[in-house]
């Protein structure tokens, strides 16, 4: 697989190196978004013990052990490095001339869209002081103020809500996952409000301190023993679904693996190791499962690769860099899982600074007010936008969609808009930006839903990890098992079992779970047998899988501004405005000299049309433009390396976006599974997060914990015997219909029949078994079934091969091979007289 092609143009002699071009330090990182949020929500507390009895049922909290032991609002961030002790402050690193802007991979967020219902958030100086007082069975009299432990009590239940809303829950309510868990045997009531209490608890005493294990009886410190019901049950939720006790602490680590849910442990085969399957197989594995991942690359990671550039200058011999070709900016850090990961692996995290200076064409800064004119209609552009959605989904039932690209040129033209040529180069940058954000051009997105995720962005800074996001990876990977090079071309699945085949061999599960790019699955270059549902071909068509690229070039030195993180460039053709309209530096962050110019949009597509040697030239182009008016040298890089993601066989684009006539119920779909045999993962089965290495990471989680449900439904149901009734007795007959298929009524090849015991006309129905696969460990094949006409079983059974039968089969007979569970409701009719007959 060629992850990028090298361009390596003939180095220039090398200037002398500024004296500034040091480059900084990373800089402190911000507070946490949920610590500032639950500080400005609390009015300052005095420092006194608490007073009154914490005695109500209705509130599990223990008052005197939640005001003194009680988990402060979480802290995701890692520390950020500081190699030397002058390392200089965040308004140090920016010019006070120029006004900081956000150019992140930031999508707007529109008010009118933030779910609201259902999210408590107590005040201090509100009712809910009173609630709580009242909750913890503290007398109050009318127009007295509150005591100083209901207020305690009444801050700490607001940050841990607000921690659990920035880990994904709603405060107020259970989720969809608790829901279909059962965490309460009955919804609402005096015990879900308790039961949120104690998750939130829970949640926020692991984010207080993730690099220990939290205990299911941690929280019993300072809840009462009538809880521990609703202790186990958060407890438990909270660790099956990773979202404690997850990530590579050693103290996580070092923990023995649970017991798994039935004997001999459930096998699982994971497909691609990316985030998502990396995530899931770690999560497995500690829950007792037997977990292999097949891999096409000679590498994990996926779409997150850390390419270690050298320069092979005989003057530059020990320059070197780190350079992160796919997945580079952890997209805020509240919340995210990563940023917890991060702390438990001790990785410094630098923020991406706001300051982003844009240039023209011939290299002179864009105006200022210019820019925040032309900033301010762009954002208004985008509210017509979502004025007009609204209207159209008012008044059209079932609602229209059209091109959001064509949408924001109507209100563009209509209003006038970026009129001079200036000003619409700078909204091009903007649109360029947009482009980025979605992986796609204006044009292919949906106006009515291309922002569906904002709601749900991770608060926080945006940072980079310092020596490349491939260190995520290779902790992740250590330990689990993976064959790499392994192309996979097919999935079968029935009701015993999964098959995986690829182009060396083959892997047989209990179940399999799919974490190939959704490039790949549009592609079609795995086939699943039988075909995947209708409706998850449908979104898989649907969804939007887009492109961006990258020129990522060491040089012998920073010759350019090494204060900021980023800077634009503006250009006059509107049809290539994404072509290196951004530039990362990496100085930073990369161990050297390192500059990243990112392609968006058509001119990604584009990009991959031309050699990568002129696609440097254009770069240096570009860069020379800008800074050789300023009488700055642009030497030629020591290595440089182009991205080709729309033509990796292993991708086919770079992330997924909401394509016209799509929406948000797609990633839903596409996160369903099939007959509890067939999972999915990815960024493109996360409807929250799409498009993000986080989002990744956590459908992987998300799968590892369906994956559990399936399996222990599944050693019930074999737990369970059939029951019937003889002489008023009860009788238990352990036989299932693989026990029938021990004699069955005729077989050849690996066929088996069972033919209907209600009839033997010529055209009655019998049920066919084919086996695929050798016998592996004693584990069994992977069985297959049809209905068959009486009459064609003896006509297969003449025949010389399976292989002339399955043949047959299909072209002759119009039989389709489907799992147990998909014959139907005449397959269930011929089973339910078949087991019948077998009982007497």
């Amino acid at each position: 697989m060629e992850e990028g092609n090298e361009a390596l143009p003939p180095p220039l002699p090398q200037a002398d190196v500024p004296e500034d071009a040091d480059q900084p330090p990373p800089i402190p990182m911000n507070q946490d978004e949920d610590q500032a949020a639950a500080a400005a929500a609390a009015e300052p507390m005095e420092d006194e013990s608490a007073e009154g009895d914490a005695s109500a049922a209705a509130e599990p909290m223990d008052d005197e052990a939640a005001g003194g032991g009680a988990a402060e609002p979480m802290e995701d961030d890692a520390p950020t490095s500081s190699p030397t002790p002058s390392a200089p402050s965040a308004t140090a690193a920016v010019d006070d001339s120029t006004v900081a802007r956000k150019r992140r991979r930031r999508k707007k967020q529109f008010l009118d869209m933030v779910p609201t219902e259902g999210v408590r958030v107590l005040r201090a100086s509100s009712s809910s002081a009173a609630a709580a007082a009242h909750l913890a069975g503290i007398p109050r009299r009318r127009g007295r103020p509150p005591t100083n432990s209901s207020l305690r009590l009444a801050r700490e239940l607001d940050s841990e809500a607000l921690i659990a809303l920035a880990a994904g829950f709603p405060a107020d309510t259970l989720s969809e996952d608790e829901v279909a868990a059962a965490v309460l045997p009955r919804i609402g009531g005096a015990d879900q409000a308790n039961y949120l209490v104690v998750r939130n608890h829970i949640l926020a005493l692991w984010r207080s301190n993730p690099l220990a294990h939290v205990p299911s009886n941690a929280a019993l410190a300072s809840i009462r023993a009538e809880h521990a019901p609703l202790v186990a049950a958060a407890h438990s939720f909270l660790s099956d679904h990773a979202y404690i006790n997850f990530g590579l602490a050693p103290s996580i680590v070092s923990l023995p693996p649970r017991p798994p849910p039935s004997l001999p442990a459930p096998s699982v085969l994971i497909v691609g190791a990316g985030f998502a399957g990396l995530a899931a197989a770690r999560h497995l594995m500690s829950l007792g499962f037997k977990v292999a991942i097949v891999e096409g690359r000679h590498r994990p990671g996926g779409r997150v690769f850390t390419k270690t550039m050298r320069s092979s200058a005989a003057d530059h011999p020990d320059m070197v860099a780190a350079a992160d070709l796919g997945g580079s900016v952890l997209t805020g850090i509240n919340g995210n899982p990563l940023g917890v990961i991060a702390r438990q692996l001790g990785f410094p995290l630098h923020k991406v600074r706001d300051k982003c200076p844009l240039y023209l064409p011939d290299g002179r800064p864009v105006d200022s007010d210019m820019d925040s004119r032309v900033e301010a209609s762009f954002n208004q552009l985008l509210d017509k936008v979502c004025q007009l959605r609204q209207v159209v989904a008012d008044s059209v039932p079932h609602g229209v969609d059209m091109s959001l690209g064509m949408a924001l040129e109507a209100f563009r033209a209509a209003h006038g808009v970026a009129a001079e040529p200036q000003e619409r180069m700078l909204l091009d940058w903007h649109l360029a930006n947009l482009e980025y954000a979605n992986a796609a051009p204006l044009a292919d997105l949906s106006m009515a839903f291309w922002d569906q995720d904002d709601p749900y962005e991770m608060g926080g800074d945006h940072c980079f990890i310092p020596g490349g996001n491939s260190q995520f990876v290779r902790a992740l990977a250590d330990g689990v098992p993976i064959f790499y090079g392994q192309n996979v071309r097919r999935i079968q699945y029935g009701c015993d079992g999964v098959m995986v085949y690829t182009d060396k061999q083959t892997f047989r599960g209990d179940m399999v779970l799919c974490t190939v790019p959704l490039g790949v699955l549009k592609k079609g270059d795995i086939d699943f047998v039988p075909e995947l549902p209708t409706q998850k071909r449908e979104a898989i068509r649907r969804l939007g899988f887009g492109l961006l690229n990258k020129v990522v070039m060491l040089f012998p030195f920073d010759f350019w501004d090494g204060r900021v993180d980023t800077f634009g460039h503006l250009t006059e053709d509107s049809g290539q405005r994404g072509e290196f309209f951004l530039f990362y530096s990496y100085s930073s962050v990369s161990g050297g000299p390192l500059l990243v110019a990112l392609v968006a949009g058509e001119s990604a597509i584009n990009f991959e049309k031309r050699s990568p040697m002129e696609n440097v030239e254009k770069v240096l182009d570009t860069l020379r433009k800008i800074f050789s008016p300023k009488g700055i040298e642009v030497p030629n890089p020591l290595q440089a390396i182009c991205t080709r993601w729309g033509t990796d066989r292993f991708t086919y684009g770079s992330y997924s976006y909401v394509a016209i006539g799509s929406s948000g119920d797609d990633y839903d779909i596409l996160a369903e599974n099939v007959g509890d045999r067939v999972f999915f993962a990815g960024e493109a089965t996360n409807r929250r997060y799409p498009a993000t290495m986080h989002g990744a990471l956590l459908s992987g989680y998300r799968e590892a914990a369906n994956i559990v449900r399936a399996a222990r439904k599944r050693a019930k149901s074999v737990q369970s015997s059939e029951k019937i009734h003889v002489n008023n007795e009860v009788k238990v007959i352990v036989r299932d219909l693989d026990d029938l298929f021990h004699i069955p009524d005729v077989a050849f090849g690996g066929f088996s029949v069972l033919h209907d015991p209600s009839t033997s006309e010529p055209d009655s129905t019998s049920l066919l078994r084919v086996g695929i696969g050798a016998r592996k460990l004693g584990s069994g094949s992977l069985f297959l079934y049809g209905l068959i006409m009486r009459k064609n079983v003896a006509e297969l059974a003449a025949m010389e091969d399976d292989e002339q039968r399955l043949s047959t089969l299909y072209r002759d007979f119009g039989t389709k091979l489907v799992g147990l569970d998909g014959l139907g409701d005449a397959g269930e009719s011929l089973i339910s007289r078949i087991k019948a007959a077998s009982r007497k």
